[in-house]
């Protein structure tokens, strides 16, 4: 298994060291890991063979050995994997000194509340596509959803520019979960595909 960095982290990492937040984006970055180790334990425990693990602003991209043979009920339990490990980290938080503490429960609760957000390509969107495979196995429902991602990850991005220079930290994070969810979109008629065979070998 590889594990890469994103190349959109770089300006993140820019940005702590020129307004002097070098420590502070210590703790995001092993806030990241620790949330991503849950995901990869959460596989290792499913039984599922993991590629390669990037990861990114907001946690971190899976890819799978063999996606065709992952089930539905692997799937949620690796999606919910990091925010249970960002729950637990929160938890560690309270027995270490209080400066610390309170920096690294911040940067918990904040990365815990992006990742639920129901859209691709955060864990909240994983989650319900695990969802939508187990109770409604409908590729026209994947179809639109994909279509709900995107359009709240633009709206999402459109605000945080409107609002610069105060919410770059948060426009670079937007900008790169509309990346992806464009890329989810591009490539939409192939997982479309994809799942449509999956819920056909299901059935």
């Amino acid at each position: 298994m590889k594990i890469k960095l994103h190349l959109l982290c770089i300006p993140l990492v820019f940005l702590m060291i020129f307004s002097g937040q070098i420590a502070y984006y210590a703790i995001i970055l092993s806030s990241l890991l620790w949330h991503e180790a849950g995901h990869l334990l959460a596989a290792m425990l499913c039984g599922v063979r993991i590629k390669s693990c990037v990861i990114t602003p907001y946690g971190g991209e899976i890819e799978f050995e063999n996606p065709a043979v992952v089930p539905a009920t692997s799937l949620l339990w690796i999606a919910l994997g990091g925010p249970i490990a960002t729950i637990l980290g929160i938890g560690l938080a309270f027995f270490m000194p209080e400066l610390l503490a309170t920096k690294l429960i911040n940067v918990q609760l904040v990365l815990l509340a992006i990742n639920i957000f129901p859209i691709i390509p955060l864990d909240g969107g994983r989650i319900f596509l695990a969802y939508l495979f187990l109770c409604y196995p409908s590729v026209r429902a994947f179809e639109y959803y994909y279509w709900l991602s995107l359009t709240i990850a633009s709206i999402l991005l459109m605000i945080t520019l409107c609002y610069l220079p105060q919410t770059i930290f948060l426009a670079i994070l937007c900008l790169f979960i509309w990346l992806q969810a464009l890329k989810e979109w591009n490539y939409r008629k192939y997982r479309l595909a994809f799942e449509k065979y999956v819920m056909n070998r299901l059935t």
